[in-house]
């Protein structure tokens, strides 16, 4: 099996889904900031599934060193998955735009930087498939999160563009948004048992989107349907709701 190149390999989501596609046979590089943290997670990955795992330094935000990051792969990747989310603080953000835009960079622009990098390489070779962790967040944009939101609204709408462009070359591109997931980035936050998934249900329905070719998935499966009634709202409706 080739590698798969997980970038923001620290999050939680990001774990549960290097464990399970290293379940299912696949090598591992581990891209995020400050790998140390990540020493102890790779060697158990490897311990329990005798995948090879590599853990990399990468900083999405210092887009001139993209290129040169993969470069340095030897082995090109089978596919890429993005798993990097910053939620930030929104009321912070309305204030000062330091904050907004470390929000949009994070979970945007600096994924696109590397994106790009990735899929011309892909686009050259016709082969390969690359996933960005979006969120049901973008899809309507609400007063308590539409900093984050719109970050990941452009998101969503450059994976579709991509998987557009990349159709022709064989390259697969799935878009997934998660609802609400019980991570280290939501601790603290009163969320709703039923419509919560862990991080390992997330990781076993990306791996499975994306072993049927599929473009958009929404995890847990619900949020799609509540996320269609939610965009059939009317505006004059929808600005005087707090959801």
């Amino acid at each position: 099996m080739s590698y798969i190149l997980i970038i923001g390999a620290k999050s939680d989501i990001a774990k549960a889904t290097a464990r399970e596609y290293a379940k299912h046979g696949y090598d591992l590089y581990l891209a995020a900031r400050n790998v140390s943290e990540l020493e102890e997670f790779a060697n158990d990955v490897t311990v329990r599934t005798q995948r090879a795992v590599k853990i990399l330094e990468l900083d999405i935000l210092d887009y001139k060193s993209h290129q040169s990051f993969y470069d340095q792969l030897e082995e090109k990747p089978l596919g890429v998955i993005s798993a990097i989310g910053y939620l930030g603080e929104q009321e912070k953000a309305q204030s000062d735009f330091e904050e907004a835009q470390q929000i949009m960079d994070a979970n945007y622009t600096g994924v696109v930087s590397l994106f790009n990098i990735i899929a011309d390489d892909f686009e050259k070779r016709k082969s390969g498939f690359m996933v960005g962790i979006s969120s049901v967040a973008g899809d309507r944009g609400r007063k308590s999160n539409y900093i984050y939101g719109s970050a990941k609204a452009a998101l969503t709408t450059y994976l579709s563009g991509l998987r557009n462009r990349l159709y022709d070359a064989q390259v697969h591109v799935l878009t997934v948004k998660p609802g609400f997931v019980a991570t280290k980035m939501t601790e603290g936050m009163d969320l709703p048992e039923k419509l919560t998934a862990q991080p390992e249900e997330v990781a076993e329905d990306i791996y499975n989107a994306q072993q049927k070719n599929k473009n958009v998935l929404y995890t847990k499966w619900i949020w799609k349907w509540m996320m269609l009634i939610i965009k059939m709202i009317p505006e004059w409706m929808f600005k005087r709701m707090s959801i």
